[in-house]
């Protein structure tokens, strides 16, 4: 007979376990927990994301039921003390790498030639509050942040790191990657005059918003044609150059576009390297970056991320890193078994029917009534003999 994996193996088969044990072996990772491997780790803090598993008990609980399970999917019976000892110890890194792989699927699957390349860059707040006092504070929260950088036209997160709450966001920035040819659009938060001149001088565009205090002198108006967009109004537009004593000699350009939001909205001022587009484009460019605040949404909601498995600095960023491994396995499994229903809704199928045998393009569909039956097509009326 056919073996027919789970749903929830399914979902793991874009790991490939060959590059996941050379991860592992990199960075030692099985050293001090050799009765509970990495990858076994890996697949209980993705299950827990799965499951919507809040406590080492329930997880426990939950995944020791299905124990006829555990040798297809390469573990085995739960300990919920050695889950937490190997929550302290595990190297951040494995877990890491193995997000950037998927990344690199994702990045593959949804890959559109002749688009240009937009990526948008933010923060969120993960807070922790009284739960752990070793965590650090900005002044306006206690806890940690998750910087993205995510793509909006493919709809994918490509870069991914987590820092302390008191990290700058512009220190993280300057550690991004820069393409040639990429819209980066990020908020004031990443303000600073190098990396501006950095990503201007490898050839790509940034828009953001100016802080307060930024001193910018006009050099020339610019006619605006249509100032209407999709929910603002163009004010004006003009290019400006660094107004401040130390900061004018810094050889850029620079482009500064005033809008006003429509339904009593404030007027935003944005900042641009890009002399091409028009103000409307400008003005559209950093209307996206809502999408971004849209992804930290529904990954704050639908996933594991407020209620943790513990309560130390690795334990918080590993099942930080498990929930967005476990994004990245939705929208791969999405894309390549070709399944039409919201992200949302396939989410919901899955914790529903992990441990199914199934067909996962026929997730969203009733199983077949005795299916190892062939259905009786007979009239009752027709004669039938019997046998001794």
């Amino acid at each position: 007979m056919r073996f027919t994996p789970s749903i929830f193996a399914k979902l793991l088969e874009p790991i490939n376990r060959r590059q996941f044990q050379t991860v592992v072996d990199r960075h030692d990772g099985d050293a001090y927990d050799k009765a509970f491997k990495s990858w076994h780790h890996l697949v209980t803090l993705v299950f827990a994301q799965f499951s919507a598993a809040t406590s080492l008990r329930g997880l426990e609980a939950s995944w020791n039921a299905n124990c006829h399970q555990h040798y297809h999917l390469g573990g085995g019976k739960l300990v919920r003390s050695t889950v937490s000892d190997a929550n302290k110890r595990r190297c951040v890194r494995i877990f890491e790498e193995t997000y950037s792989l998927l990344a690199g699927q994702l990045d593959r699957q949804t890959r559109r030639g002749g688009n240009a390349m937009l990526q948008l860059i933010d923060s969120t707040p993960i807070p922790l509050g009284k739960l752990c006092d070793w965590t650090k504070s900005n002044g306006r929260f206690r806890g940690m942040k998750m910087h993205i950088v995510y793509d909006p036209n493919a709809d994918a997160p490509r870069l991914l790191d987590i820092t302390d709450a008191n990290v700058n966001d512009a220190q993280v920035g300057r550690t991004v990657n820069i393409q040639p040819g990429t819209t980066y659009v990020f908020d004031k938060g990443y303000c600073h005059y190098g990396w501006w001149r950095a990503i201007a001088a490898a050839g790509s565009i940034f828009v953001t918003r100016p802080k307060t205090n930024m001193g910018l002198a006009v050099v020339r108006e610019r006619k605006v044609e249509a100032p209407e967009g999709d929910g603002f109004t163009i004010l004006d537009d003009c290019e400006v150059r660094f107004a401040s004593k130390g900061d004018s000699k810094l050889p850029m350009r620079l482009r500064r576009v005033r809008l006003r939001r429509h339904e009593g909205g404030g007027i935003i001022t944005l900042v641009t390297n890009d002399l091409e587009r028009s103000a409307v484009a400008i003005g559209a460019l950093y209307k996206s970056r809502w999408q971004i605040e849209l992804l930290f949404r529904w990954l704050k909601q639908h996933l594991r991320i407020r209620k943790f498995l513990g309560y130390n600095d690795n334990a918080i960023r590993l099942q930080l890193l498990a929930a967005m491994i476990a994004f990245a396995l939705l929208r791969i499994a999405r894309r390549l078994h070709k399944l039409t229903i919201p992200l949302l809704r396939f989410a919901d199928l899955v914790a529903q029917c992990l441990f199914e045998r199934r067909e996962m393009a026929a997730i969203d569909k009733p199983p077949p009534v005795h299916a190892s039956r062939r259905p009786d097509k007979t009239s009752p009326n027709q004669l039938s003999f019997g046998y001794a």
